[in-house]
C-alpha cells in the first residue's frame, strides 16, 4: 500500500481541521453544555488506536474501495464547506466523521471500515448540536430535575419552594441551568457507558439495550443529587461557597459517581445473567 499518498492527505486533513478545533477549544467546548466535546474527543482517538492494534490478530483482507470511498468523500467536503462556511458545527465537526470513513474506505476497504464502525459511531457524540435543539431537550429536563430535587429537599424538612427552575431553599435561590439539566453528562455518559460495553465485548444484545437505557436514569438521578448538594452547601455556607471551586468539583465527582454506578450495574447484570444461566442448565438436566 502507498503510504506517500495516504500519509499527505492526512496532513492536508490535519491543516483544514485545525481552524475548527482551535475555534471549538476557544469557544463552544468551553462552555458547560458542550463540556463533554474534548472528552469523546480524547477517547474516540485512543479507541481508534486500540481498534488499530486489535487488527494484528485478525484476518480481515484490505481491499482498497475507491469506487466507494470517493462519493463518501465528496460529501464530507460539502458538508465542511456549508458548516465552515455558515457556521454551522454540526456539518462541520460532523464532516470529520464522514471524511476518515471515506479515508478508511479508500485505503483500506470495507472490511477495515467494519472493523472501526463503533470507532466513527463514537466520534458523531463530539458534534456540537444546534441551540434550538439544546432548548427543545434541556426545558424539560431542568423542570424535571428542580422538581425531583425540590420534593427530596421538603422530605427531608429543609424550607424549600420552587418556581419553575429556581429553587428556593432558606435566604437563597439556586437557578437549575442547562448544565445541571443532565444533557452534558446524559451524552458523555451514553458515550463511554457504549464504550464500555463495545471493550467488554458483550454478547447479549438484550444486556446490552438494558444497560444502555439504564444510562438515562443514572444520569438524571446523578444530575439530582448534584443539585441537591449544591443546595445544601449554599444552605449551610452561603452562596459564595456553592458556586465557587465545589460547583465545579461536585459535577466532576458526580460524574465518576455515575460512571461508576454504569459499572456497577453492569456487574449487577452480569451476576443475574450468570444465576439465570445456571438455573436454566439445571432445569435442562432434569
Amino acid at each position: 500500500m502507498p503510504l506517500l499518498p495516504l500519509l499527505t492527505i492526512l496532513l492536508g486533513l490535519v491543516v483544514v481541521y485545525v481552524p475548527t478545533f482551535y475555534d471549538l477549544l476557544h469557544g463552544i467546548w468551553k462552555t458547560d453544555q458542550q463540556a463533554h466535546g474534548p472528552i469523546v474527543f480524547a477517547v474516540a482517538l485512543w479507541f481508534f488506536y486500540y481498534k488499530a492494534k486489535l487488527l494484528v490478530g485478525t484476518k480481515i483482507p484490505v481491499i482498497p474501495a475507491p469506487k466507494l470511498g470517493w462519493p463518501v468523500l465528496v460529501i464530507g467536503c460539502i458538508l465542511y464547506a456549508i458548516g465552515r462556511s455558515q457556521s454551522l458545527y454540526i456539518f462541520e465537526v460532523g464532516s470529520l466523521v464522514v471524511v476518515l470513513l471515506a479515508l478508511t474506505l479508500m485505503f483500506f476497504g470495507v472490511g477495515i471500515a467494519k472493523h472501526f464502525w463503533f470507532a466513527f459511531f463514537f466520534m458523531c457524540f463530539m458534534v456540537p448540536l444546534p441551540p434550538s435543539i439544546i432548548d427543545i431537550i434541556t426545558q424539560p429536563m431542568k423542570m424535571a430535575v428542580s422538581f425531583a430535587s425540590e420534593h427530596l429537599l421538603y422530605q427531608m424538612d429543609y424550607p424549600v419552594a420552587r418556581n419553575g427552575v429556581i429553587i428556593y431553599i432558606g435566604q437563597y435561590q439556586l437557578l437549575v441551568a442547562d448544565a445541571c439539566a443532565g444533557l452534558n453528562s446524559l451524552f458523555t455518559l451514553e458515550a463511554l457507558g457504549l464504550l464500555y460495553m463495545n471493550v467488554m465485548r458483550h454478547e447479549s444484545p438484550m444486556r446490552n439495550a438494558l444497560l444502555a437505557t439504564l444510562i438515562v436514569p443514572i444520569s438524571f438521578a446523578s444530575n439530582v443529587t448534584r443539585v441537591i448538594v449544591l443546595a445544601l452547601i449554599t444552605f449551610y455556607w452561603g452562596d459564595e461557597a456553592g458556586q465557587g471551586f465545589v460547583h465545579q468539583f461536585s459535577g466532576m465527582f458526580l460524574f465518576m459517581t455515575a460512571l461508576m454506578l454504569i459499572i456497577g450495574v453492569d456487574s449487577l447484570l452480569r451476576y443475574i445473567t450468570s444465576k439465570l444461566e445456571k438455573r436454566s442448565v439445571v432445569a435442562l438436566k432434569d
